[in-house]
């Protein structure tokens, strides 16, 4: 079974998803044996791997590391075309719906063609929108792009089941990388109502309450990163 089609399986049984979020560059090799049992005492399912930022130097050597160490599936979070290894079991084939810079709507997926065609990974298009929390994130910065207002939930519904129109297969709610503000709780479940696709939510989820209320709400799968570098004793009882 393909990873996308066991998230819409795990989808049908009403399970939910969590990943846990790496970022290349806060992560070191020397690190990963013991980082991944404390990964596999949570409740995660996935890991991504990626980042605003990072450039790409050794991400086959941390994926491979981590997938020595764990089963669970590795997808890529690419924040742009150098971010691809054929070491991960897949990537989100991220469009940055949010905004309007071509560069992230479009040509860093057209000048990733080239080594994705060069790997077996599986890719899953994936529409992704930035939404206001509360500060300016690596995301709005790198991308140059406005995040969506999170007043307006109509104009993030419309924006999501655009998404799901052009044909993506996951919607990915995002607050940002250290957002001050996680995706508000009506905004998930008002996005949730108007897709028929799984939605994941990530950003400024610091608890695991956070992670039940975005559960709660309608996330199919959340994401964490931030709160989980800072402690990665952060599900232990």
């Amino acid at each position: 079974m393909s990873i996308y089609q066991n998230i819409i399986q795990s989808l049908k049984e009403h399970k939910k998803l969590l990943a846990i979020l790496i970022d290349p560059e806060k992560v070191d090799l020397q690190h990963i044996p013991q980082l991944v049992p404390q990964i596999k005492k949570s409740p995660a399912t996935h890991i991504f791997v990626g980042g605003s930022t990072f450039e790409g130097k050794n991400l086959d050597n941390l994926i491979a590391g981590l997938k020595s160490h764990c089963d669970l599936p590795i997808l890529l979070f690419p924040g742009g075309f150098q971010q691809i290894s054929a070491q991960a079991d897949g990537i989100l084939f991220l469009s940055l719906l949010s905004g309007r810079n071509p560069d992230y709507l479009i040509e860093h997926q057209v000048k990733s063609v080239p080594y994705l065609e060069q790997t077996q990974l599986e890719v899953i298009p994936t529409g992704y929108l930035l939404i206001e929390s509360g500060k300016e994130t690596a995301v709005a910065r790198v991308s140059q792009t406005q995040p969506l207002s999170r007043e307006n939930i109509d104009y993030v519904c419309q924006t999501a089941k655009a998404g799901e129109y052009l044909g993506k297969k996951l919607i990915y709610l995002e607050a940002g990388s250290g957002a001050e503000l996680a995706i508000p709780l009506e905004m998930i479940r008002k996005v949730k109502a108007t897709l028929s696709i799984p939605l994941i939510v990530g950003g400024g989820i610091r608890s695991k309450k956070a992670i039940d209320e975005a559960f709660s709400a309608g996330a199919d799968m959340v994401v964490i990163g931030t709160a989980f570098e800072n402690d990665n004793t952060f599900f232990n009882v």
